[in-house]
């Protein structure tokens, strides 16, 4: 069954599923579809035509003014700028959702079949008045994306992780492993980097845990943000690396490049996916073993998902003191038990309390971030490891989020404080000249 079968078929299965929203009950209509069509064959027609010898190249957006202008006597003048704007996007993007993606105000955007494009704008989800053509549309926004990567999304290969030429990450997965058509989630590339303040305005942080976590990094602490998936950890991750003073050797080591570090002496390392014939995959593991070779001063994972979580135990337990990570999980207890399991992935047959103890000497420091119901996202705890007791690695709690219900608008309300217990780490501060200052515990 060829894929294009396949897509009808799931149409079948998305209508008997769905009722109410049904693919072939929603028009996709365009009245200047024809004449747009015409000027995308024009511009093919004029890219593969080799220039004369006193001809200069005209830029494609004054191509495209110029055959709308010669083509629409009868076109409205603010139609045909709307019209020279969607058929650059066409030419140049990815059609109907550039415009999307030039919105400063939408985090996420969520492609689900040609019918149901969604938006994250502040934290909620919003349902936009987008309609793409058709699935085999989808799929050719899909290829766009991967081709000029090297890459390809088809049967043989149906899911894909790619990046933006702006730095947006981009997931795609089309039948048979969608059953509602091809699906597109883009992760915008924040153009402008959070601060520490943005965080006090948006009410994520105190001013108090702030300056307590600056005091950590620059004290060389390990850290690790814990969280749930757009609970902001990366986020917050790029806000602590700021405080790294400027004179030490970063590598950071993602899966899609994310960090915005502006430290001069900074080397960012990006994982690779397998090619079409399964060869050629260079993991995060790989990247941070190889980085142990690399003469770091600190060593930033983006995210630990895997086998590579017992590496960087290593890095953090051998004299790479000040390296940062995060995962997913909900709670400063829970990351313990998840960073056990993805040491065990990593395939070393280690007893559970020596793995424990890895863990318990390595990190230093969890802050745990939430995503709350109104979309607004909190650090929610901060926590410091203590050691092991008996089988147990044992922590203690600095600071909490105390919620206190919603308002009338539903935004999410509580305050911060501190549990008044002086933590250890400020044995490390105090070795390195840092005086912390009584208020950040009261």
């Amino acid at each position: 069954m060829g894929l294009l079968e396949r897509l009808e078929q799931a149409k079948l299965v998305k209508a008997a599923q769905d009722k109410d929203v049904q693919p072939e009950n929603i028009e996709y209509y365009d009245e200047y579809e024809e004449f747009k069509d015409k000027i995308h064959m024009e511009l093919v027609k004029r890219a593969n035509t080799p220039l004369g010898e006193d001809e200069k190249p005209t830029d494609i957006r004054t191509v495209i003014s110029q055959l709308v202008e010669a083509g629409g006597e009868d076109i409205p003048r603010s139609t045909k700028q709307k019209l020279v704007q969607q058929i650059y996007d066409e030419a140049q993007g990815l059609g109907p959702l550039e415009k999307l993606l030039r919105d400063d105000t939408i985090s996420e955007v969520m492609v689900n079949g040609p019918y149901n494009v969604y938006v994250e704008r502040r934290g909620r989800l919003e349902l936009t008045d987008i309609k793409l053509k058709d699935d085999r549309y989808v799929l050719e926004l899909i290829g766009k994306i991967a081709g000029p990567l090297g890459r390809r999304c088809d049967e043989s290969s149906p899911m894909l992780d790619a990046r933006l030429p702006d730095g947006s990450r981009v997931n795609a997965i089309i039948p048979p492993l969608s059953l509602k058509g091809p699906s597109i989630t883009i992760r915008k590339f924040s153009k402008i980097p959070l601060r520490a303040d943005n965080l006090i305005d948006f009410g994520s942080a105190s001013f108090q845990m702030l300056q307590f976590l600056e005091a950590c990094v620059k004290a060389r602490a390990n850290v690790i943000v814990c969280g749930g998936t757009g609970s902001g950890k990366t986020t917050l991750l790029n806000i602590l690396s700021a405080y790294i003073p400027d004179d030490e050797r970063i590598v950071t080591i993602e899966d899609s490049a994310e960090l915005q570090l502006s430290q001069r002496h900074t080397l960012t390392l990006e994982s690779r996916p397998s090619n079409a014939e399964g060869k050629g995959e260079i993991t995060i593991r790989d990247l941070v073993r190889n980085a142990l070779r690399m003469r770091p001063d600190r060593i930033i994972v983006g995210e630990c998902r895997s086998g590579e979580t017992l590496d960087m135990l290593q890095a953090m337990n051998t004299g790479h003191d000040g390296s940062m990570t995060t995962a997913h999980a909900n709670s400063s207890r829970d990351v313990i038990s998840r960073l056990e399991t993805m040491v065990l992935m990593a395939g070393m047959d280690l007893p559970i309390r020596a793995i424990r103890e890895q863990i318990a000497s390595a990190f230093d420091i969890i802050v745990n971030q939430s995503r709350m119901k109104d979309g607004s996202r909190k650090i929610v705890e901060i926590s410091e490891v203590l050691g092991m007791e008996s089988d147990v690695v044992t922590l203690q709690t600095l600071y909490r989020f105390v919620p206190e219900g919603f308002d009338t608008s539903g935004k999410a309300l509580g305050h911060y404080e501190a549990t008044g217990i002086r933590p250890r780490v400020i044995g490390k501060m105090e070795d390195r000249g840092i005086h912390p200052m009584d208020s950040w515990f009261a």
